[in-house]
Formats: structure tokens, C-alpha cells, sequence
């Protein structure tokens, strides 16, 4: 319970990041949350490519450019505690270089959609977030009243 509340928090001050890639922005399969950690969800946002190279969100070191089981995977370590994923996406940077929010950071390649499509996890704390969250396109939260008048 602590612990989401310190994530809600963070995520109110969150920096706005820029969207991965260039052109139209479609989501082709939204964030779920699990409802445990080790539980099914999608921890990411799949998007549509209409064109193949990758930029970086935010400003940046990499965190981690290799395969995974099968799968080309580039992540980003952010300030704040934030550490963004994308596959699958073919990169020449290496562990330990920085980036700058807009710089070209990969390429998409085929195969974790049946259209071209990428990954674009975000992790905050070690917990998966929303990347739409960063973007601004999830509007916030507005707690309306349950009752027409108040007692007095």
C-alpha cells in the first residue's frame, strides 16, 4: 500500500517525455496492469510503426542493449528512477552511453506483432507503469461528487 502510494506521487511529478517514434501515434495494444506482480497484464504499450528508427523519450544512459530469449531489446535508464524497454529494436549503443531526449536509439525490427509494431515498457521503482503516463496522453483523475448538496 505504501509503496503504491510512493509511485502515485512520483508519477504526479513525472517529467513529459516525447513519444518513441515519429508520425501517427497508434496504439495497437494498451497497458494492463497485473494484478500481482508475477500476474498476466501487458506491462508496455504495443505501437504501431509507420517508420522504423527510434528516439529516445527523455534524456538517458543505456541500461541494456542485447537479446532477450529471442528478442533484440533496448532499455534506458531515465532520472527520476525510470528505466523505459523497446523491442524488438536493434541498436549500435552500448551499456553506459547517454542519450538525449530525441536522439535516434534503435531500429524496430519485425516480429513481436503481426504488423510492425514496438514495445515501449516504462518501469518506475522497479514497478511497470504506463509509458502513456510520461507521454501526457492519460488524462488525470477528477473525483466528482457522489451527492447533489451537502448536510449541514
Amino acid at each position: 500500500m505504501l509503496r503504491s502510494l510512493a509511485l502515485a506521487l512520483l508519477l504526479l511529478a513525472a517529467p513529459t517525455w516525447s513519444w518513441p517514434l515519429a508520425g501517427a501515434h497508434t496504439v495497437t495494444r494498451p497497458y494492463l496492469a497485473p494484478a500481482t506482480p508475477y500476474g498476466p497484464g501487458h506491462r508496455g504499450v504495443d505501437l504501431g510503426v509507420t517508420s522504423t528508427t527510434v528516439y529516445a523519450p527523455a534524456d538517458g544512459i543505456v541500461h541494456f542493449a542485447g537479446v532477450v530469449v529471442d528478442r533484440p531489446v533496448l532499455s534506458l535508464s531515465h532520472a527520476g528512477g525510470y528505466l523505459s524497454s523497446f523491442e524488438p529494436v536493434t541498436t549500435t549503443l552500448r551499456k553506459g552511453d547517454p542519450v538525449a531526449r530525441g536522439d535516434p536509439i534503435g531500429v524496430v525490427e519485425p516480429g513481436h506483432c503481426a504488423t510492425p509494431c514496438l514495445h515501449f515498457g516504462v518501469r518506475l521503482g522497479g514497478e511497470y507503469v504506463s509509458p502513456l503516463l510520461l507521454i501526457g496522453e492519460v488524462p488525470r483523475a477528477v473525483l466528482l461528487p457522489t451527492r447533489s448538496g451537502l448536510v449541514g
